[in-house]
């Protein structure tokens, strides 16, 4: 993965699919997919030097990746309280295809990055 861009509550990382990423149908495991999605999510909910950590998420598979595939994901955040955040985790192929949808929630404990 390569972090690409980092403001606050919003980020872009990108993975190029691999072979061994690839599953028994071709595709880009799941996990692997979810990996980029979650690391996006934690990079994004932890731009305000606070330790924030993941309360929940779900992620929804739309178009397969396959070998080769450059993927992009794109963490922003919808909503941030005193403790808790909601953040949504676009990936895309490079061709602007898009592979899933992750919504993530955070809690922030009483502890600072820095």
């Amino acid at each position: 993965m390569e972090l690409v861009s980092v403001t606050p509550g919003n980020v872009v990382i990108t993975m190029t699919v691999k072979d061994y990423m690839v599953q028994g149908h071709g595709n880009c495991h799941g996990g692997y997919i979810f990996t980029l999605a979650d690391s996006a999510f934690a990079f994004a909910c932890n731009t305000y030097n606070a330790v924030t950590v993941a309360q929940g998420c779900s992620i929804e598979y739309m178009k397969p990746a396959i070998l080769g595939d450059a993927l992009v994901a794109k963490a922003s955040e919808v909503s941030r309280g005193k403790r808790t955040g909601v953040y949504d985790v676009r990936i895309e192929r490079s061709d602007g295809e898009l592979v899933a949808l992750m919504r993530g929630k955070s809690y922030q404990v009483n502890a600072t990055l820095l």
